[in-house]
C-alpha cells in the first residue's frame, strides 16, 4: 500500500512532485515521479539520510528511484548519494572530477557541522561521481513526465544544476533551485562560491522557469519569481556586480 507524500513527512508541490525539508541543515531533497521512473533531486547529508530518503519514496511512488540529480557538491546535498546504488546520478559538467578532489574537504566540513565524524567518514569513502554531465540542458524521460536539467551557474558553487519540472493537470512549473536560490537566511557564499556570476545565473534560471514557476530554494520555504528576482539583485549590490 503507497503512502502519500504528508504521510512519509514530504510537501506535495504538485502532480507527482514534491520535496522534504532535512532535519538540521533544513536542506531541500526533492523527488519527480514518472510513469517508470523516479528522480530525487539531492540526497542528505548522510548514507543514512539517503537510506531514509530512499525508502520513503519507493513507499510514496511504488517504485525505486532510478535516478539522482545532484545541484551542487556541498555535503548536505550529495553525502547521501551511495545509498541509491545502481542508480542513474547527474550533475554539472566537472563535478565528476572536482568530488574526487573535495573529499577530505567534503569530510571536515560534515563533522564542522555536526555530522558523526564515522559517518562522515563513511560517506565520503564512498563519495559518488555523477554517470551524467550536463554542460547546457538535459532532458529525463521519467515515463509520460519529462523534467529539464540545466547548468545555469555557476553562482553559489561552480557546479550549480537545476531541476525544472514542467506542471501537469493544473499544478504549476516547479523549479529546483539548489543553493543559488536560499530562504531560510542569507545566500551563503563559501570559498567555492563565483559571485561575480550568481546574479547572472539567477537570470538563466528566472528565463527557463519563468513568472508563474514554482522555485523551490535549497534551504528554506517555497518562494516565487519575485523573491528570486530581489535575491538576484540583492546579491549585485552585495558583490558589486553591475546589471548593465
Amino acid at each position: 500500500m503507497r503512502t502519500t507524500w504528508e504521510e512519509a513527512g514530504w510537501e506535495e508541490l504538485g502532480a507527482g512532485v514534491g520535496r522534504r525539508r532535512m532535519p538540521g541543515w533544513d536542506e531541500t531533497v526533492g523527488a519527480v515521479v514518472g510513469a517508470t521512473a523516479v528522480l530525487i533531486v539531492d540526497t542528505g547529508a548522510t548514507l543514512r539520510d539517503g537510506a531514509r530518503l530512499r525508502r520513503e519514496l519507493r513507499g510514496i511512488a511504488g517504485r525505486d528511484v532510478t535516478h539522482v540529480a545532484l545541484t551542487h557538491p556541498h555535503f548536505d546535498h550529495v553525502l547521501g548519494a551511495a545509498a541509491f546504488a545502481g542508480v542513474q546520478v547527474f550533475g554539472a559538467a566537472g563535478l565528476d572530477t572536482y568530488l574526487p578532489r573535495a573529499q577530505e574537504e567534503l569530510r571536515r566540513d560534515a563533522v564542522s557541522y555536526g555530522v558523526d565524524p564515522d559517518a562522515a567518514a563513511e560517506a565520503t569513502d564512498l563519495l559518488v561521481r555523477p554517470h551524467h554531465l550536463v554542460s547546457g540542458e538535459r532532458v529525463l524521460d521519467l515515463g509520460g513526465r519529462q523534467v529539464l536539467l540545466a547548468n545555469v551557474g555557476p553562482g553559489h558553487t561552480a557546479h550549480d544544476l537545476v531541476v525544472l519540472v514542467p506542471g501537469t493537470h493544473g499544478s504549476p512549473e516547479v523549479v529546483f533551485c539548489g543553493d543559488l536560490v536560499e530562504e531560510s537566511g542569507e545566500p551563503q557564499a563559501g570559498p567555492d562560491a563565483v559571485p561575480g556570476q550568481w546574479p547572472a545565473a539567477l537570470d538563466r534560471l528566472l528565463a527557463l522557469g519563468g513568472e508563474d514557476a514554482v522555485y523551490v530554494p535549497g534551504h528554506g520555504a517555497v518562494v516565487d519569481a519575485r523573491f528570486v528576482r530581489e535575491q538576484r539583485d540583492a546579491l549585485s549590490r552585495r558583490f558589486g556586480v553591475s546589471r548593465r
